[in-house]
């Protein structure tokens, strides 16, 4: 089972997490989208790394490495997680609503698209 936390229960979940080693936030939207909208990294390491290109660049994540992942409303970023949790990955969540329930509970400054 994936954890999924809305961007307003992220901090909580950072700081759940830090017994780990230092949170990952994984964007995995397309460049084009990272244009649009992007968060800034506080409290927590970002990563951008496009969905499609997760499984060559997989040695580029640790798996011991609590990792949140972020996508435009959640699905992909979903089949990301679960896709690093089947891969071994220990502490992995879904952030639920993905950069859209980012821009409204956490920071009105990022774009809606």
């Amino acid at each position: 089972m994936i954890t999924q936390i809305r961007p307003s229960q992220l901090a909580a979940w950072l700081d759940s997490m830090r017994a780990h080693g230092e949170p990952l936030v994984l964007d995995v939207r397309e460049p084009s989208e990272l244009r649009v909208a992007s968060v800034t990294a506080d409290g927590f390491t970002l990563r951008t790394i496009p969905m499609g290109v997760i499984p060559p660049r997989l040695n580029e994540l640790n798996p011991a490495q609590p990792v949140a992942c972020l996508c435009h409303h959640g699905a992909r970023s979903m089949q990301v997680a679960s896709f690093l949790k089947a891969q071994g990955f220990e502490h992995v969540a879904n952030i639920a609503g993905g950069i859209h329930a980012w821009s409204a509970e956490l920071d009105a400054n990022i774009p809606v698209y």
